[in-house]
């Protein structure tokens, strides 16, 4: 991808920028302050992370990067410098892909091991595609790697979560886990009563695609993400219909 040095400092080009405007909604939404400093958290996730290929995609395109990129740094935005650190490689496959380790086909997964965060292009587009079904291949990934980014003690990153907030998280989840397990209706897809990692990977997809219906569901637990991630979706996304 091509990057313009101003100053010592990389800026996004008028492509990239554009990529952002028509394609990314929350960065659209945003005040143009709030958009000066995605832009710059935007390059700084860019230049320090490989985005590779996999699966027979040769050549990894600038929407990708950008796309993949802004994920990060919309879950991440509550947090000036959080870039997490420890997941240095995206690999991107072209579509669902065969794992020789959990012999199963995967739409995206996270290795703390070897710093990675995999994903399916195909299957991230779709995420994107309906943006308030709480359906997010990136979101869910990226959720993964935060929590894990959390525990890691050896970077530059690491309890960044406030811990009593993130207690009350922990009580309110187990909850919802409950009811999921239950066959309750829930605001939240299945997966999230697997364990504590989904729910928290389909929380804050429920948190960024649907805060309005979340919200009036759970105030409480809503809340909570609030004041976990730091920021809240509701002001950025106006009134549901």
């Amino acid at each position: 991808m091509e990057l313009r040095i101003l100053f010592g400092r990389v800026r996004l080009t008028k492509l990239e920028i554009q990529i952002l405007e028509q394609q990314f909604p929350y960065y659209a939404r945003l005040s143009e302050k709030h958009k000066k400093e995605f832009r710059e958290k935007l390059a700084v996730i860019l230049t320090t992370k490989s985005f590779i290929g996999r699966g027979g995609l040769r050549i990894v395109s600038p929407e990708m990067k950008i796309l993949i990129g802004a994920t990060m740094v919309m879950v991440t935005f509550g947090w000036k410098d959080l870039r997490l650190p420890h997941f240095s490689k995206i690999l991107i496959y072209p579509d669902t892909y065969y794992s020789t380790i959990s012999r199963q086909y995967h739409r995206g997964e996270v290795n703390p091991r070897y710093g990675i965060i995999v994903m399916s292009w195909n299957c991230f587009l779709n995420g994107m595609e309906n943006q308030k079904d709480g359906v997010n291949l990136g979101i869910h990934e990226v959720a993964h790697a935060l929590k894990l980014e959390n525990q890691i003690y050896y970077n530059d990153e690491c309890e960044f979560f406030n811990p009593e907030v993130y207690r009350s998280f922990q009580v309110l989840a187990s909850e919802e886990i409950q009811k999921i397990k239950a066959g309750d209706q829930t605001v939240f897809r299945s997966n999230g009563g697997i364990d504590h990692d989904e729910f928290f990977a389909v929380g804050l997809e429920t948190f960024f695609e649907k805060p309005h219906e979340f919200f009036e569901y759970n105030p409480e637990l809503y809340g909570t993400l609030v004041r976990l991630m730091r920021q809240d979706p509701r002001v950025w996304i106006g009134t549901r219909s």
